[in-house]
């Protein structure tokens, strides 16, 4: 049961995420890459750090706060640049692809550190679930500007950014609580964000927004920020890294989903047939290991 709530919480915090780059992408024009991550995430970590102190939930010791530290930098410092970079390189569409391969980068890295042992189940799961993504977008696949490659691996190396964070960071977890974990790690990349946002002259483009820009960042602060990662760390600490991992398939097929209800996107049936092979994949990789612990 426990893994169970954390595999929903992970694509829960997956089909969340899917905003994310609607958001960001309407932010594109007018903030660069560092100082919408640094919106982002120093807007997050205020949200979390009052929640953390009030529930009065343990955080890491102090013998961990280097590897916090350390993955803080990792995934909300220099993921949110390379993922931001990416999208102004490729498409949409080819960027939820490229980050897509998460679950694949995920699976690897835990095998070769032994974290996780590599299983036919996982790795058919994963590859049902990657197809899944690849058949609900391929519409959108062949439309992309000159160069898109480029973006593409960017893309990827955000990726790997968020697959080695994931498969390191639950032994921190397991010895603190999930919301002072993503608290003190999502402080320190804002830190640096911040620090390198003022130095670039970014923060000063925020007088410029308009109110809907504001309410766009108040949404990435709290959802996109603060929820998205408490729930991305809760699932972490409660399944293995490769499931938690997969559930990020959902992400490029929810926000295909957003644009079907919100922008009046026509229905395919490849998108339709990509959710349930994502569901099928999440499934088929999570399925074998519940039924053990059972």
């Amino acid at each position: 049961m426990t893994e169970t709530l954390g595999v929903l919480a992970a694509v829960l915090s997956s089909a969340l995420g899917g905003t994310a780059v609607g958001a960001t992408r309407y932010l594109a024009g007018t903030l660069d890459a560092v100082t919408t991550g640094a919106v982002r995430f120093a807007g997050g970590f205020l949200i979390l750090l009052p929640l953390a102190l009030w529930r009065g939930d343990p955080w890491p010791a102090r013998r961990d706060w280097p590897g916090v530290a350390g993955l803080g930098l990792l995934f909300f410092g220099l993921f949110p640049v390379l993922f931001n970079a990416a999208l102004a390189l490729t498409t949409a569409a080819r960027g939820a692809l490229a980050l897509s391969t998460l679950p694949l980068l995920t699976m690897v890295a835990a095998a070769a550190l032994g974290v996780e042992p590599l299983t036919p189940r996982k790795s058919l799961g994963v590859a049902v679930a990657i197809g899944g993504v690849a058949l609900a977008l391929a519409g959108s696949l062949t439309a992309a500007p000159p160069g898109a490659w480029r973006g593409d691996l960017v893309m990827v190396a955000a990726a790997l950014c968020m697959a080695l964070y994931t498969v390191w960071s639950r032994p921190f977890i397991t010895r603190s609580a999930p919301i002072p974990f993503a608290a003190a790690g999502m402080g320190v990349g804002a830190a640096a964000l911040t620090a390198l946002a003022v130095l670039r002259g970014g923060l000063t483009e925020l007088a410029g927004l308009s109110s809907p820009q504001w309410l766009a960042c108040a949404y990435l602060a709290a959802v996109c920020g603060a929820l998205i990662f408490f729930l991305w760390a809760y699932a972490m600490g409660r399944a293995p890294p490769t499931l938690v991992a997969v559930s990020v398939a959902v992400n490029p097929v929810t926000a295909s989903l957003f644009g079907v209800l919100l922008l009046g996107e026509p229905v395919s049936p490849a998108l339709v047939l990509g959710l349930v092979l994502v569901l099928a994949g999440i499934a088929i990789a999570s399925g074998g290991r519940s039924r053990k612990a059972a």
